[in-house]
């Protein structure tokens, strides 16, 4: 069995992120598949997830974070990546993961079975209906991470090029800042709700950030999508990606001047870039215990629970 973590702190999209990329290692490796912290997963109320087989591996959440730290006998192995990783196949049987994989490379081979599993309820919305994904919140007070006003108005007439009769609604975490932004727009925040109106639209436009990429990658009725280029430094990259594994082939991607390009001209820019530029491409893999968590690894396991009050404390 290899198992993988629902972090209490981590949102919809990156939960999904992580419990994809270690059910189809399972499936293409024969092995079983297990979540920790089933609990804690975010779309329980219109997602009816398969968790895999049931595990008694005993958790602390660290807070503020809401990390969901696994106190077990078996290896964790936490990926710090900025781009696909070719050795996450290569894991073994009884392990524990941790990491972002937010690649397609991780998973696109099962796209029809990852539509089955993370199947939702679709609506029929009007052709001619662009939703807008906007996120603010916690972004809001990071200057790398949130889309200027630009963005959204030139992702908008971009649009328009696309369909003269053209209408925005917008979907978000964040009503307050998306009513400054969008003063004309209809608003909704329901995760539920957002989440099946970005599967079920005609035309997107995205943020920056992960909760879309799932209901936009699995949407089988979308003539046009529209992303940051850069992702989550569309604001300050000089021709970098901060994970080149957010260039998705089929969207399209938006410059800071409004020009948007494909799959194949962004993979053609970066490759470019990265001639003529120092550019880290490989993940990082780590074991990472404390001292005392590693000496508590090897007690049994009726005196684990009771050590696990000192180490957390």
């Amino acid at each position: 069995m290899i198992a993988g973590i629902f972090h209490k702190g981590s949102g919809l999209g990156n939960q999904l992120f992580r419990y994809v990329a270690i059910r189809v290692l399972a499936l293409d490796k024969g092995y079983d598949f297990s979540m920790i912290n089933k609990e804690g997963f975010k779309g329980a109320s219109f997602m009816n997830l398969d968790m895999g087989k049931s595990n008694d591996i005993e958790f602390y959440i660290e807070e503020p974070a809401g990390k969901v730290i696994p106190h077990s006998d078996l290896p964790l192995r936490e990926e710090k990546i900025n781009c696909y990783n070719p050795e996450f196949n290569f894991i073994e049987d009884n392990t524990i993961i941790d990491g972002e994989f937010q690649s397609e490379k991780y998973f696109m081979h099962r796209k029809n079975e990852i539509r089955e599993w993370l199947k939702v309820e679709t609506v029929s919305l009007p052709e001619n209906l662009c939703i807008i994904n906007f996120r603010g919140g916690e972004y809001v007070r990071v200057k790398e991470l949130f889309l200027a006003k630009s963005y959204w108005e030139n992702a908008m007439s971009n649009m328009r090029k696309k369909n003269a009769d053209i209408r925005f609604c917008v979907v978000t975490d964040d009503v307050g800042t998306a009513k400054e932004f969008f003063p004309h727009l209809e608003i909704s925040h329901n995760l539920k709700d957002d989440y099946i109106k970005i599967q079920s639209a005609h035309y997107l436009i995205l943020s920056n950030s992960s909760f879309a990429f799932f209901p936009a990658w699995l949407n089988e009725k979308v003539r046009l999508v529209i992303a940051p280029k850069y992702w989550a430094r569309h604001n300050v990259s000089d021709g970098y990606w901060s994970c080149e594994s957010n260039i998705v082939d089929g969207w399209m991607y938006q410059d800071r001047h409004g020009n948007i390009q494909n799959y194949s001209e962004c993979m053609r820019d970066l490759e470019a870039y990265k001639k003529n530029n120092q550019y880290d491409k490989f993940p990082i893999t780590i074991e990472k215990y404390s001292l005392k968590e590693k000496i508590a690894r090897t007690l049994p396991k009726s005196l684990k629970s009771i050590l696990k009050k000192i180490i957390y404390r």
